[in-house]
């Protein structure tokens, strides 16, 4: 038999292991580059960029189109990264606390992203 106390208890420790999973997100390092390595970017779980390196190659202003995308480039390869990394961190997290329920998806429990 279903036993909601049990559930909304099991719920409350979801949340805890979610927000501790959050807290965690700061020290998770995602990197991406483009441009053949010319311009590398790392950011946090968080998707907030840590650092930029731009080869000294690329700093002619008759290049600075080019290199603005390859920065887009790199920043969101990055953060593609952070983010499967951070589903990942979450799954973790949570893994056994709730039952398998078809079509219940927790990646985007407590907002994480």
């Amino acid at each position: 038999m279903f036993d909601m106390m049990k559930m909304m208890g099991k719920m409350k420790e979801v949340q805890a292991k979610v927000k501790e999973a959050q807290e965690k997100l700061v020290d998770v390092r995602a990197h991406g580059e483009s441009g053949a390595g010319l311009v590398k970017a790392t950011v946090n779980g968080k998707k907030q960029v840590i650092s930029l390196d731009v080869d000294s190659s690329l700093l002619n202003a008759d290049d600075k189109e080019m290199m603005q995308d390859l920065i887009v480039a790199a920043v969101n390869k990055a953060n593609e990264e952070a983010e499967q990394i951070a589903k990942a961190e979450l799954k973790k997290s949570t893994e056994g606390l709730l039952p398998n329920i078809p079509g219940m998806d927790l990646s985007n429990l407590g907002g994480l992203f």
